[in-house]
């Protein structure tokens, strides 16, 4: 049984690095699973891509790391069934970052990545299970069906996410609803309008009757003026007539 005692301190040192922040931080639909007993085999449940005949499944998958890595790349293997043409009927996955194109640079995040894009963009040219590379060349159709139907028996089902957005955005409409509601009930209310009818009953007059006040000193003596009405302006002329009466009396 493989045990870290196989591989160098310092390659330990650098996955367990690896290993924390891939845990700390995963990739976008790549779930790590760490055992720190043993980094020569790391498993990761890979959730399948939105549009792929691969979506709404999970696949678990491993990595097998030699005694010389980073020197010679891990092999990868998928442990859920899947019907793909880069992965053979026995899980092995055929990828050149895992082959021609490995360099001890590249890290165990980069590899997850490199396979979880897989399942978006297959390589049917360089085929493990060739008769899935041929009825993806031949007939796509026919290909997405076997592989959603592969997906629906052997796959695993994705744990559902808590849309915290949605949760996060209710939450916030909600609190605004109860601020506006606390601030409604901390404001004085306005008492209701009284009209016009209802304040003269009350008072025993006609508000229409009543003069506002005017500030505008022309439309004061305008106001004044119609006020007093012409009885003001009669008084003067009457006396004036009651005077010359009296003069042609004395005449007489």
């Amino acid at each position: 049984m493989a045990t870290n005692e196989n591989l160098p301190p310092n390659v330990i040192r650098q996955l367990a690095k690896e290993l924390k922040n891939l845990d700390e931080s995963p990739p976008e639909g790549i779930n790590v699973i760490v055992n720190d007993d043993d980094f020569t085999t790391i498993f990761a449940d890979i959730e399948g891509p939105a549009g792929t005949p691969y979506e709404n499944g999970v696949f678990r998958m491993k990595l097998l790391l030699s005694h010389d890595f980073p020197q010679s790349p891990p092999k990868g293997f998928f442990l859920t069934k899947i019907f793909h043409p880069n992965i053979a009927t026995s899980g092995e996955i055929c990828v050149n970052t895992l082959k021609k194109d490995w360099n001890p640079g590249l890290g165990l995040r980069h590899v997850l990545l490199v396979v979880r894009c897989l399942l978006i963009e297959p390589f049917p040219e360089s085929a493990l299970n060739e008769q899935a590379g041929k009825m993806l060349l031949e007939n796509y159709e026919e290909y997405a069906r076997h592989a959603r139907l592969y997906t629906g028996i052997h796959a695993l089902k994705p744990k559902n996410k808590s849309k915290t957005g949605a949760i996060s955005e209710s939450t916030t409409a909600l609190n605004v609803d109860k601020s506006s509601t606390a601030s409604s009930e901390n404001t004085p209310s306005m008492p209701p309008a009284v009209s016009t009818s209802t304040a003269s009953r009350a008072f025993g007059t006609n508000l229409q009757d009543q003069n506002p006040t005017v500030s505008d000193p022309a439309v004061g003596a305008a106001a004044a003026q119609k006020k007093d009405g012409p009885m003001a302006s009669k008084v003067p002329v009457d006396k004036k007539k009651m005077d010359a009466r009296k003069k042609s009396l004395k005449r007489l």
